[in-house]
């Protein structure tokens, strides 16, 4: 578990606050630091800092606490680059402009009279039609204490964003502060509980309302006791919790990713916070583009469907029916769970599809049809083979999952079988570690189609499916513990 230090100017400025044991100056951290032998990179110990200097100009001892925060290894709020962001308006103006909608909806029923000030304290502020605003800033500019201006220019606009002091508030905004910074770290104001320490924090990034999540609850729940066996403390976290990532060892993203989408900017943000994450970035862009991965198959001679990469014309078009024919898949770049894939059958299924699609993406994929009862999936991780199963067709279905509302109120799904690693066809096996090492050496899901003895890759999955009583049927905990492990191991080989 990591040890929090609050740095501030003065220690008279915590005056009005619980005492802690890791309360410094800046003198102290800056100065003292590598004096005590307790602080050395030897002593494996992890460092969180809440840096609550008066101020964070260029060159002060706010902005060296952060600096150096960073260059030691220890995660720091603020960052030097919400500092340099803040300093800088056309900066922040540009991250802020996705909030409008949200700055509207909450300024509804706000006269237009005079403009609005509010402070935020670790992404809290006591004005609850703008909570949801306030947070959205503090996960765009992480700093303990923000105040931001809102003016009326024909609509509601941010106006300015800067830190504050701890040692200017008020006894009012001092209890809004404390309450915000218990909830936001409760190590601080608490004794610690007599319970197990545990080596590593490991965050688990879900959505409990997604309909078809990548892990179910038992298999969430099996991760918890997995890491509990292997002296990590793993914990479930939301969308919500952005601004937390930093408080951890490792992400873990059950949660079906999009480039366009929170969870990329989670495996981002761990990402640069040090963080072991999977899936990583770079997985989560090059899985969830189907053009990146039919060139990739083509570049590397990997057997696939017969596919064209097709624009907006009827040159296009009438290339991809002459060389392919009908039926005919055609898919959306980043589809996933077999959203965004139709089959056409003739001209005018294909005219009116494309045109609908073409409205939301420059380029299409028109595909071979290539039906077969079941798909195989292979999981892969850090390019060793983790499960096998055989992903069988929707009744009545040419694909896994079947959306149509009409035929099933629900998603229906096809049949599943696991099968021990020894019993998959060499040339299944073969090809999916190749098409997974072509990607990286994270966590994958090959789904690949057998014809004629020969293996084709149908597409790679940057967090494929672990479910209870599917994916882990034959390895049981083993699998969880398998992928823990993993986990450990990388934490280790960073440290």
């Amino acid at each position: 578990m990591a040890k929090i230090i609050v740095i501030v100017e003065k220690l008279k400025d915590w005056n009005s606050y619980y005492p802690v044991e890791q309360l410094m100056t800046p003198q102290e951290y800056l100065v003292n630091w590598s004096e005590k032998p307790e602080t050395s990179k030897s002593s494996g110990e992890r460092f969180k800092i809440i840096n609550l200097c008066r101020n964070y100009k260029y060159l002060s001892n706010g902005y060296y606490c952060s600096l150096l925060a960073e260059a030691r290894g220890h995660s720091v709020i603020p960052s030097i680059k919400a500092i340099n962001d803040l300093s800088r308006s056309f900066l922040y103006s540009l991250q802020t402009e996705d909030l409008d909608l949200a700055i509207q909806k909450a300024f509804k029923n706000q006269s237009t009279v005079e403009g609005l000030t509010i402070s935020i304290f670790f992404g809290k502020t006591d004005k609850e039609q703008l909570q949801d605003v306030a947070r959205q800033i503090f996960d765009l500019f992480p700093a303990p204490i923000l105040q931001v201006d809102f003016e009326w220019d024909k609509k509601w606009e941010i106006e300015s964003i800067r830190t504050a002091a701890l040692n200017m508030l008020g006894p009012t905004e001092e209890d809004k502060f404390a309450g915000a910074l218990d909830e936001y770290s409760g190590k601080i104001w608490r004794k610690p509980k007599a319970k197990k320490k545990y080596r590593y924090d490991l965050a688990i990034l879900h959505n409990p309302t997604e309909s078809m999540p990548p892990s179910d609850k038992k298999a969430l729940q099996n991760f918890i006791k997995a890491g509990k066996e292997n002296d990590v403390l793993v914990e479930l976290i939301e969308k919500k919790d952005y601004s937390r990532v930093a408080e951890f060892d490792a992400l873990f993203i059950r949660e079906t990713t999009g480039i366009n989408h929170h969870t990329y900017r989670f495996a981002k943000k761990a990402e640069s916070e040090g963080l072991v994450v999977i899936d990583d970035p770079i997985s989560i862009l090059r899985c969830t583009n189907k053009i990146y991965m039919q060139n990739l198959l083509h570049s590397n001679k990997i057997n696939g469907p017969k596919t064209f990469v097709i624009n907006n014309t009827q040159e296009q078009l009438n290339e991809a029916v002459e060389e392919i024919g009908f039926p005919m898949i055609i898919k959306i770049p980043d589809g996933s769970f077999s959203k965004g894939i139709h089959k056409v059958q003739n001209l005018a299924e294909l005219k009116k599809v494309t045109d609908d699609l073409f409205k939301k993406t420059a380029l299409l994929l028109a595909q071979e049809y290539f039906y077969t009862d079941f798909d195989w999936r292979i999981g892969i991780l850090n390019d060793r083979p983790l499960f096998a199963c055989k992903y069988y067709m929707t009744k009545g279905h040419w694909q896994i999952y079947n959306h149509d509302k009409k035929v099933s109120k629900g998603i229906a799904s096809g049949n599943s079988e696991t099968f021990p690693i020894s019993k998959v066809p060499k040339h299944v096996m073969s090809t999916a570690l190749k098409m997974s090492h072509l990607i990286g050496d994270s966590l994958y899901g090959v789904d690949i189609k057998e014809k004629d003895k020969k293996a084709y890759v149908i597409e790679i999955n940057d967090n494929p499916n672990i479910d209870s009583n599917v994916e882990d049927s034959i390895a049981g905990m083993d699998l969880y513990h398998k992928i823990i492990s993993e986990f450990v191991r990388r934490i280790e080989e960073k440290k």
